[in-house]
């Protein structure tokens, strides 16, 4: 998830446990088959979508998020840094484009990906994984594979090392303006007591 530089907390946790995006994978195919409700963070992304929009699903997992929009009717890519995880995505939800990726360099056109996106979704505190020096990166790659009018969502708790100040001044850094903050993926406002957040972005 993110980059590869030593500031990764993502790649802190698969060095210090190689069997921990197994662990992962199997922790939401066990959810799953007990009925769990995996797909707040999808049903928020397409209640915002046009029928057949193209998302990328950035820090994508298992596919957990994309494979739902898919299904849904979008046409879905998604991006992250961990093999064994894209993996899972590949034979666990076949239809989507799912790419081993580093967020902070992605450049889907050279991979001959060349249309841009309706949205951007960032869920799953992605962007607390990874390395501070490359947030803004992110956020810029972000924001540069948006078609016109696209949006990027990005969800993460605000008490895992990443200040909300600080993400919405880093936002700003990286041409994109905040449209809405929440608190939850089902809508309730965003507040000072909020341990979650939900923003939804825009270019500048």
């Amino acid at each position: 998830m993110g980059d590869v530089g030593e500031q990764n907390g993502w790649i802190k946790l698969i060095e210090a446990d190689p069997g921990h995006s197994q662990w992962y994978i199997e922790r939401f195919r066990s959810m799953a088959s007990a009925g769990e409700d995996l797909a707040g963070e999808a049903r928020f992304i397409d209640a915002m979508l046009a029928r057949r929009s193209r998302v990328l699903d950035a820090g994508c997992g298992a596919g957990r998020v994309g494979s739902f929009l898919a299904a849904a009717g979008h046409e879905v890519v998604g991006v992250d840094l961990d093999p064994v995880l894209v993996a899972a995505a590949q034979q666990d939800h076949p239809g989507p484009r799912w790419l081993v990726g580093d967020l902070s360099e992605l450049d889907l056109p050279a991979r001959g990906i060349v249309e841009g996106f309706d949205a951007v979704v960032c869920a799953g505190n992605v962007m607390t994984f990874v390395a501070p020096s490359t947030r803004r990166d992110i956020l810029r790659r972000m924001r540069v594979h948006l078609r016109d009018g696209g949006r990027v969502v990005v969800g993460f708790g605000t008490a895992r090392g990443y200040d909300v100040e600080e993400f919405l001044t880093d936002v700003e850094a990286s041409g994109l303006l905040t449209d809405l903050l929440l608190s939850t993926w089902d809508l309730r406002p965003f507040t000072e007591r909020s341990d979650f957040l939900v923003a939804v972005l825009r270019p500048a």
